[in-house]
């Protein structure tokens, strides 16, 4: 179609270049005058591409139009009109013109919020619902038929701006295309808009914009942000008037200490605290604003209000001079109507709009070795000597602000002092949960309650998401070299070794591993896959295929590995940090963003961890971390729409349950690594101490919480009592105690649900004929300790026998002498396969059965033998996909195909 584009800013523009993609031809472009010498966006790239552009200050007067403006339009023989957004008004002359006539975008769902402050005034209703509308136009005022609507969730802190950046302008631009495909193949609808629930407000202005105190909390925070960033909520304070800006509800866990801000009207003092300035509403509950303008235009932190001007400037370098000078020519071009730029040239005073804000973003990128600015740091400091003296600061590393703030449990144990963060971490910062919900993690050792944690709802997890969503398209993470990201999970994987002592004792405090075994495996392994798959971030890599040419032309396919996206981690208790890891550090190494739920018996590594990552330099928001439920965190992951792929190890219940809630969202990719039986195949031929040894590894390791453990022992006839009676030697050599101690080799099961479960197991195996040769019972002792077991004479039809016990519990069945396809069969006949085990000296014997056994991993004359570099995963219930080596990066990656022809 022939298509005249009326509106402008960077909305218009991007309207405007897909509708070219599109193939349709765009007659001319109508747009608002150069503003201080700059052109808008919209304009400037349809002259790029040689449309003809108009920049009319008015299209009529006096309610006329005007007929050399009407005139102009009319030549262009336009068969559609496209308004994505235009703050011009548009006679009907020109609106009913084309054949097709005109389509308007708007930011709400009509007929509500009709006019010009639609988005402010979403928020400022506490709407839970917003959108926008592509409609008819009409010569009302946002009346005409309805063609398309899209509607989102309003999260609780969202502004102006992240409502806009998340989901009006991505989603608009496509809603906007879709429309005018709709109109190009006769099926757009026409829907007259129903009056009832219609509303119209006025345009926000600064003049109305002051804050009401005589109404509640949320009611404040809901006017605050949907005046953020213009034009602004202001009350008067101090003599002056004071605009405020990041308002947030989520005030768990603050207290109100700190100096009083008295505050003209309001119900009762501010309070400005170490993390912002507290509020109060009518009914007694707290907001917390973040920023604060002050009346001479300066943005400050409100944790500062009363800290006054930094007298301590910095002293800058000759080649920070050098850098400040190439940044004031940048301020130069962005502000044509400056003739100098001094240091108290104001950057918005002097005409700067949001989109010179982005502009100044990528211009200190060039010139400053690649140094991210957020938004907001501009805003922060608008004269061009406060800018210059915050580039210094960051690129000094010397940026205060950016501290983090952690709220500790501290532990004195294991001659060391455990420092531990206990709330939720989400977007770089450690938070309460919503309506501050916490629960009590216990020790195992004792039964003891080790602190209060934080305990996510459904609304932190949208939280977290929105998070990492906005990490993983707007921030750093996805603008660094593969390289760099790679040098980050290097020194993340240095802190994590630097501070191996306290997480291994985390690690026996909170699940009730063995502290030696921790630093070795829990910790030991988690460091060396970090610094695994760091290696492989600048080696992910795509590859260039010959195909079939359209001859005569030429064609070129080449194949990219790009990142997912926002990826759900849901990890077990067994190995909290380890599991972490596997999957952890593979997700990042590829690119992506990660919220990451940790089993809610144990989180306190997890989000130590979560420290560690705010040490290392990961970028805010690139990693979550939310200790809560399964049915309600791990759910919500599993079913949000901007989550777009879930790793999870767990049940075989619990995993079928994610695939279904995964594929019926947005068919999530998956990758699940489940419940097992594994075999452990003993024949006569075998080194039998290493057999007895490893054999006791299988079953014992990590107190049998062990996924890979060996569920079944099949040991051949002619060394069956031999080998039983080995065990049972070593088994009453094993020392139960506190995990802490050294010279323990068996320490508690991880909660007190999982301990009754292994006695009922040892009684269901009794009763079925089994024979118990040791253990079999809870350890008579504080906490929740459990004999090391052993079952005999265990036959297949028994549920010990096909069951998965999770805990120390060594079920041994005989096979005949020789018979190798009978014992395979046995070992096969289950719906696991996740590992399995031969020991033998025959190294044909060896192969058949690898190659028969069907099971993700295979041991040889060894057991639990797993290795950073070496994939793994199950068969069958098992799961699929793989952690660790590359075939990992794989379930974080996904390839797309270009080609290009020539």
């Amino acid at each position: 179609m022939k298509i005249a584009v009326i509106g402008q800013s960077l909305f218009g523009q991007e309207v405007y270049c897909h509708l070219r993609k599109e193939g349709h031809e765009v007659v001319g472009v109508f747009t608002v005058p150069d503003k201080d010498g700059k052109a808008d966006p919209l304009g400037l790239e349809a002259e790029k591409d040689g449309v003809p552009v108009f920049k009319f200050p008015r299209w009529r007067v006096k309610g006329q139009a005007l007929p050399d403006v009407v005139a102009k339009y009319q030549a262009l023989g336009a068969e559609l009109n496209v308004l994505p957004f235009c703050s011009q008004f548009i006679p009907m002359e020109v609106i009913s013109a084309p054949r097709h006539g005109s389509i308007i975008y708007h930011p709400s769902l009509l007929p509500r919020h009709r006019g010009a402050s639609a988005i402010n005034w979403t928020l400022i209703h506490g709407d839970k619902k917003g959108g926008f509308t592509i409609f008819w136009a009409d010569d009302g005022l946002d009346t005409g038929d309805l063609l398309l609507q899209k509607e989102c969730e309003i999260l609780p802190d969202d502004t102006v701006s992240t409502l806009y950046n998340r989901f009006l302008f991505p989603e608009g631009i496509k809603g906007m295309v879709q429309a005018v495909r709709l109109i190009a193949e006769g099926k757009a609808p026409r829907l007259p808009q129903p009056e009832e629930g219609a509303t119209y407000e006025g345009i926000q202005k600064k003049e109305t914009a002051k804050i009401n105190w005589e109404q509640p909390a949320e009611a404040i925070h809901n006017w605050i942000r949907g005046n953020d960033k213009v034009p602004g909520a202001w009350t008067e304070a101090c003599g002056q008037k004071l605009t405020f800006f990041n308002s947030t509800l989520n005030t768990a866990g603050l207290v109100p200490e700190g100096e009083d801000l008295p505050i003209l009207g309001a119900h009762r003092p501010g309070v400005v605290t170490k993390v912002g300035l507290i509020l109060f509403g009518n009914d007694d509950r707290m907001l917390l604003v973040k920023n604060i303008q002050l009346e001479d235009g300066k943005m400050i932190p409100a944790s500062h209000f009363f800290k006054g001007a930094d007298i301590n400037a910095l002293e800058l370098t000759e080649e920070e001079l050098v850098m400040a000078e190439a940044v004031r020519s940048a301020w130069k071009r962005i502000l044509p109507s400056v003739l100098e730029v001094e240091d108290s040239t104001d950057f918005f005073k002097s005409g700067a709009a949001s989109v010179d804000v982005v502009r100044l973003v990528e211009e200190v990128k060039e010139l400053c070795d690649g140094l991210e600015l957020e938004n907001e740091d501009v805003y922060m400091a608008t004269t061009f000597g406060d800018f210059i003296q915050l580039l210094v600061r960051k690129l000094r590393g010397d940026d205060k602000d950016s501290e983090c703030i952690i709220d500790y449990v501290e532990k004195a144990m294991n001659k060391l002092t455990l420092r531990m963060p206990h709330q939720l971490f989400i977007g770089g910062m450690f938070v309460d949960a919503e309506g501050a919900k916490t629960y009590e993690t216990i020790n195992p050792t004792d039964g003891s309650v080790i602190c209060q944690v934080s305990l996510a709802q459904v609304s932190d997890v949208d939280k977290a998401v929105a998070a990492a969503k906005d990490a993983f398209e707007n921030g750093l993470w996805g603008k660094i070299s593969a390289r760099d990201r790679g040098r980050l999970l290097y020194r993340l994987a240095d802190l994590m070794e630097q501070h191996q002592e306290e997480l291994a004792t985390i690690e026996a405090l909170d699940a009730g591993a063995v502290y030696t075994l921790a630093l070795k495996t829990h910790v030991g392994m988690s460091i060396q896959t970090f610094r695994y798959f760091a290696g492989w971030c600048d080696k992910i890599q795509g590859s260039t295929i010959p195909i079939n040419h359209a001859r005569p032309n030429r064609n070129l396919t080449l194949t990219r590995k790009e990142p997912i996206g926002v990826c759900g981690i849901v990890i077990p208790w067994n190995y909290p940090l380890m599991m972490l890891s596997w999957k952890t550090a593979a997700c990042l190494a590829a690119g992506n963003t990660v919220v990451i739920k940790p089993a809610q018996v144990t989180p306190l590594t997890a989000l130590k961890f979560a420290e560690l990552t705010l040490k290392a330099g990961i970028p805010k928001g690139v990693v979550n971390i939310l200790p809560g439920s399964g049915s309600l965190v791990g759910q919500r992951l599993s079913d949000h729409p901007d989550v777009r792929k879930i790793g999870f190890t767990g049940s075989t219940e619990v995993g079928k349950h994610i695939m279904k809630s995964c594929a019926l969202s947005n068919v999530k990719k998956v990758s699940l690594e489940l419940g097992g039986k594994s075999p452990l195949i003993i024949f006569a031929d075998c080194d039998l101490s290493k057999a007895v040894q490893m054999g006791m590894s299988s079953v014992f390791f990590n107190k049998g919480e062990n996924c890979i453990a060996a569920g079944r022992l099949f040991v051949e006839d002619s060394i069956h009592d031999q080998f039983v009676q080995k065990v049972v030697e070593e088994v009453r050599k094993m020392k139960i105690g506190n995990p802490l101690d050294r010279d323990t080799n068996h320490g508690p099961q991880n909660h007190q649900a999982h301990l009754q479960k292994l006695v009922e197991y040892c009684q269901r195996g009794v009763e079925e004929g089994a024979t118990l040769v040791c253990g079999g019972s809870q350890v008579p002792r504080p906490g929740f300790f459990f004999e090391p077991t052993v079952f005999t004479d265990v036959e297949d039809h028994m549920s010990i026998a096909k069951e998965e016990s999770f805990g120390p519990v060594m079920i041994i069945s005989r096979f005949a002498d020789g018979d190798v396809d009978t014992v395979l069969s046995r070992a096969n006949a289950t719906e696991f396969g996740l590992a399995s085990g031969i020991f033998t000296r025959d190294i044909n014997k060896a192969l058949y059965v690898s190659d028969k056994l069907e099971a993700g991993t295979v041991f040889v004359n060894t057991y639990n033998k797993t290795d950073v570099a070496a994939p793994f995963g199950g068969f069958k219930q098992s799961g699929f996909g793989k952690d660790l080596g590359e075939a990992a990066l794989n379930e974080y990656l996904r390839v797309k195909t270009i080609t290009f022809e020539y």
